[in-house]
């Protein structure tokens, strides 16, 4: 089971934090996402920790957000920074075994076929 928490309205410029508390998985072999959807958008992912701990970013975020892993506690984070409109979205976290090395780009395709989702958590920037 995953389950976001966070998620809420800001105002551009402001910032967030997002958690993914996980149960039920064998955490440190997994790769986690960060994944958000807009209305009448595509699934697209913004940053990613594979397997191997080596994290990844979507352009439209780099400099802006931070994703990190306790793996003591079985939660993913997502810091995000500079808020803009644009970043208006459902957040979700998404686990798939292996994936050391995975891009941002085949992430969702990846999850989709074989991975585990939360239920999402939305942030509205305004």
């Amino acid at each position: 089971q995953l389950v976001e928490s966070g998620g809420g309205s800001v105002q551009a410029g402001g910032s967030l934090k997002l958690s993914c508390t996980a149960s039920g998985y064998i955490f440190g072999i997994c790769g986690m996402a960060w994944v958000r959807q807009a209305p009448g958008k595509e699934r697209e992912c913004v940053a990613l920790v594979d397997s191997g701990d080596t994290t990844r970013y979507a352009a439209s975020v780099t400099g802006r957000f931070t994703v990190s892993k306790d793996i003591t506690k079985n939660v993913l984070y997502l810091e995000m920074n500079s808020l803009k409109p644009e970043d208006t979205a459902m957040y979700f976290c998404s686990l798939v075994y292996g994936a050391r090395g995975i891009t941002v780009a085949a992430f969702v395709a990846r999850a989709t076929a074989f991975g585990h989702w939360g239920q999402g958590t939305q942030v509205t920037v305004s």
